[in-house]
């Protein structure tokens, strides 16, 4: 199967990595993608964990029209439905999700499908870009191993990864990688969000 390319696709494997935001609150969620925004990672992926999540993605769109502002841990229907109402510009799941998707596919909206087993990431990366979750578990030889078995997939793990190993992952084969905690936590957000374009730049030379 031949998956359409949407924009949103273009983006995240243009972006190279994806941010991951988990907040306490909106109101931290909306300063860490202003920040995150102003470093230069218009793409971003907030989650359907964090509180009020369906009220902050219309401010962010609103007050950031050229960003690129997914949802993600999207796993029923109905949070799908109210996220592409939202706004978001993508969806994603930590497991393929099925009648998620279809309410993505209603609406034209990108769907990413998770998985962590072969059957989990073919049914997934026939629709497109998929998530590898959680990718600290196999590591990067399961990558590895994964696209010697399924050599068109576009994969982007997500889960433990860490800054200074985002290179090896693109390097092994991922379109892009999910990264979280480490970034958003980083002292210096400015600094991070650079060497994190360098490290995808290196692993893409």
């Amino acid at each position: 199967m031949t998956a359409l390319l949407l924009p949103a696709e273009t983006a995240i494997t243009s972006q190279g990595a994806v941010p991951v935001l988990r907040a306490g609150s909106a109101d931290a969620a909306y300063e860490m993608c202003a920040k995150l925004i102003g470093a230069g990672l218009s793409v971003i992926e907030l989650t359907a964990t964090t509180p009020g999540w369906a009220e902050l993605l219309p401010s962010v769109n609103a007050d950031f029209p050229d960003a690129v502002i997914g949802m993600g841990t999207i796993t029923t229907a109905y949070a799908a439905t109210v996220a592409c109402e939202a706004g978001a510009s993508f969806l994603v799941s930590p497991y393929p999700a099925d009648e998620a998707r279809a309410e993505a596919v209603k609406r034209g909206v990108l769907f990413v499908g998770g998985g962590a087993t072969p059957a989990e990431i073919a049914a997934s990366s026939a629709h497109g870009v998929c998530k590898l979750f959680p990718a600290h578990l196999g590591g990067v030889q399961y990558l590895k191993t994964l696209k010697a078995i399924l050599p068109a997939a576009k994969i982007m793990p997500t889960g433990g990864i860490a800054l200074t190993d985002v290179s090896t992952w693109i390097a092994a084969g991922a379109v892009a990688v999910g990264v979280g905690s480490e970034l958003v936590k980083a002292p210096d957000l400015a600094e991070a969000a650079a060497a994190l374009r360098q490290q995808v730049a290196a692993g893409r030379a």
